[in-house]
């Protein structure tokens, strides 16, 4: 099973604000994260990315800061800043009431 497109739109910046809200990250280590977090069924482009991490960086839900990784190599690292985490938490409640709505109309359970 994938993701619709749509759906990949949809839950894009959470994802991104959720896994910097537990470490800084690089681009290319995102997609990584993505990917194993997807169980290897979700594959992000750096098209794909990119323009969800200039977004949130424009918005000030996260800020970059240029490092030297430990292969030497010169990277943008990104970090969750404080708009970023209480943006986060409004999008986790507002997926838990979809999930809530979406399960109530299950077997006739309510949210």
């Amino acid at each position: 099973m994938t993701l619709s497109k749509d759906l990949i739109a949809a839950t894009a910046e959470p994802l991104v604000l959720s896994i910097l809200s537990r470490k800084e990250s690089y681009g290319y280590a995102l997609i990584k994260d993505v990917f194993a977090l997807s169980a290897n069924k979700v594959q992000w482009t750096e098209g794909m990315l990119y323009p969800v991490l200039h977004r949130l960086e424009e918005q000030g839900f996260i800020k970059s800061v240029w490092k030297e990784s430990d292969t030497g190599r010169r990277r943008k690292y990104y970090q969750i800043e404080y708009k970023g985490r209480t943006r986060l938490t409004e999008q986790l409640d507002q997926w838990d009431l979809a999930h809530k709505m979406i399960l109530g109309g299950r077997d006739g359970a309510h949210a």
